[in-house]
């Protein structure tokens, strides 16, 4: 049977977006926003649902939302108001963030076979850095790109193209992990097969937008199978530094 990804067979660069991709980051993201919204009187203080935040603000820059949510706010409100968002998210982030199963398992595989790495987010820096850390991955990603380092966020291939270049990475060799439209259609237009992170009710809508492959978690057995296909022979000493798995 033909691969999913098998036009990369020979694998030499992996590239993760952060929330929901690597991180359980929606529910403390859709705290914080939802309290803000309240504190603004957005909605006639009706708190937002789950489901409008995942359609209307998953995968999204900030300044994606606030064009969305404001479209009438100047440019110093929506920075204060975003301000304030973040830093809630970054104190409920700390009380509680974990890893989308298996992430560790997959980036110890990447690391032992030397693979390039980033990072590609349309986060803020700041909190980009902030999960990452939590997750304990700082040391084993090799750059951070954010859709603040680009003059076009995802879903442009920017980010991705961004993050290529730096890594010295060809998109015909790479394999991107993301979880999001928005995130899945940037992969996919920088020229890379995307594995998609979600459950069964949003795969139809990733595959429609390009994904190679939709996996629940990283333990799916469809993801190693695939991987198992696929040549990852590197020199060692593109393998970078050390890092220690999340507690």
């Amino acid at each position: 049977m033909e691969s999913a990804i098998g036009r990369v067979a020979s694998l030499e660069a992996v590239l993760f977006d952060i929330d929901g991709t690597m991180a359980i980051s929606d529910p403390f993201h859709h705290r914080a926003t939802s309290e803000m919204l309240i504190k603004v009187g957005y909605n006639d203080g009706v708190p937002i649902t789950h489901e409008f935040g995942m359609t209307h603000m998953a995968g999204r820059s900030n300044e994606q939302i606030g064009q969305f949510l404001f479209p009438g706010w100047d440019q110093g409100r929506l920075d204060a108001f975003f301000a304030e968002k973040e830093a809630l998210f970054a104190r409920y982030a700390g009380e509680g963030l974990k890893e989308i199963a298996g992430l560790t398992a997959l980036c110890r595989w990447a690391g032992e076979r030397g693979l390039k790495r980033a990072a590609v987010t349309n986060a803020p820096r700041a909190n980009a850095e902030l999960m990452i850390s939590i997750l304990g991955l700082s040391d084993f990603f090799q750059l951070v790109v954010t859709g603040e380092d680009c003059e076009r966020s995802k879903p442009f291939p920017d980010p991705y193209l961004r993050a290529l270049d730096l890594l010295g990475a060809s998109p015909g060799h790479t394999l991107v992990f993301e979880d999001s439209p928005i995130g899945v259609q940037a992969g996919v237009a920088a020229g890379m097969p995307v594995i998609a992170i979600a459950d069964e009710s949003r795969e139809g809508k990733l595959l429609a937008v390009g994904a190679s492959l939709v996996i629940r978690d990283y333990r799916d057995p469809k993801l190693w199978a695939e991987l198992g296909k696929l040549d990852t022979t590197r020199p060692r000493e593109s393998c970078g530094g050390q890092w220690s798995s999340a507690a």
